[in-house]
Order: C-alpha cells, then structure tokens, then sequence
C-alpha cells in the first residue's frame, strides 16, 4: 500500500493506494498548521486500514510549487517514515497532480494553486503528439494576467474560488472551461495514483536528497507564501 502525502497549500490531503485503486482518502483546510495536523491524521488513516509503516510498499509525497512551510513539512514526514524502514519515495510536481485528471478535456489545461498575496502559480498541459505534456511551466501570476495568458477553449482546474471562477468566466467568455468547485478541487488520490506508476516502474527518488520545487520571484528568490482565504 502506497502512502500520498500533500500539503504543498494549506489545502492538504492524505490517499493510500494498492492493488490499483484507492483505499482512502482525506482533504482539509489546514491554517498553516501542517505539522500538527498531518501526522495524527496519517495515524488515524493507517489505523483504520490496519496497517502500519513498515507496511507500506512506498510513499509519495508532493514537490511543490507550494506552501514553503507546508512542503517542507510534508517532505520531512515522508522522508522520516521512509528512511528507517527503507520505504522508497517519489515525488510528485503539485500542478501534475492538479491537471492529471482532466487529461480527456479536450483542451488544453490550466492547473491554478494559490500563492499568496493575489498571486497564484499556474501549469499548461496539453497533449502533444498523443503524450500528455506540460506546455508552459510552472508560473508566478495572477489571475488577470491568466485571462490574458491562456488562450480559449481551455479548461481551468485547481485552487479557484467562487468570484475567482467568474473572472475567468467573465473575460474569457464560453471558452473557459471550469468544472465544478468539487471536480477541480485537488486531490491526495490523483497524487497517488501518479506516484504508484512511477513505483510500478521502479522509477523513485533520492530520499535524503529529494527537495521541494518553489516557484521564484523575478529576482530569483522563493516566492513569499501567503495564506490563502477559506471559501465562503
């Protein structure tokens, strides 16, 4: 059973993946509370399924672009299960997660997370002779500037709230596609399916060396994390 950690924004989750499903799964709002909250919430998940550590076959964990303070709280869990028992690790870029479930859109896909200060970092993906690419890079901007970025039909998945979506709706016209605030949410389970192929394909991380992806300023420093508003 492969463990998915997430808590790359204050919008965290667990998954436990084996035999090519999910088993569990678990969301909350977390108000920059990470490291007290995700390790009971790991032990209470392992219970319920009768398992312990030294049980699971791996751990994914999501990289980032994020939280610096919820990345390195998730790495640092994952890396003090996987470690002592040997458990291997992959890592997984936040907005891969966000995006891997609407590879059939149709369109291309814009993966949103919060960053904080009216800021949010993006992802394109786009399927590029029949493989599932990511077209524009992980990116610092703001959701005016998105409207411009993007061009129609394009879906829109992530971090998006209510008022948030209508700006998008608004500018953009029909061509925006955005499903609903349950379907775009991200999800611990979408994580852990990607992290149980790369484990399938013996592909894993550097436990010790494995670091989390920041985003960067124009001036090439980590990009301050805010704290992003609860919806209403």
């Amino acid at each position: 059973m492969l463990l998915a950690i997430d808590t790359a924004t204050n919008f965290a989750g667990l998954a436990l993946w084996g035999d090519g499903q999910l088993w569990a799964e678990e969301a909350w709002y977390s108000h920059l509370t990470h490291s007290v909250e995700l390790m009971p919430r790991v032990q209470r998940m392992l219970t319920a399924q009768r398992l312990t550590v030294e049980q699971l076959t791996g751990i994914g964990v999501s990289l980032g672009p994020g939280s610096f303070t919820g990345l390195r709280t998730g790495l640092a869990a994952a890396k003090g299960m996987a470690l002592p028992y040997r458990l291997p690790v992959v890592g997984i870029a936040t907005l891969d997660a966000v995006a891997f479930p609407f590879q059939r859109a149709g369109a291309a896909v814009w993966a949103v997370l919060q960053a904080g200060r009216g800021r949010i970092g993006v992802a394109c993906y786009a399927w590029v002779e029949e493989v599932w690419t990511q077209v524009v890079g992980p990116t610092l901007t703001t959701f005016e500037d998105l409207c411009r970025l993007a061009t129609p039909p394009a879906m829109f998945v992530g971090e998006i709230d209510g008022r948030q979506a209508e700006l998008l709706q608004g500018t953009l016209g029909p061509g925006a596609i955005i499903p609903s605030a349950a379907l775009r949410f991200r999800r611990a389970g979408c994580l852990a399916e990607l992290a149980a192929a790369r484990l399938d394909s013996n592909d894993v991380d550097d436990a010790a060396t494995l670091a989390p992806i920041y985003l960067q300023t124009p001036e090439g420093q980590p990009a301050p994390s805010g704290e992003s508003v609860p919806p209403r």
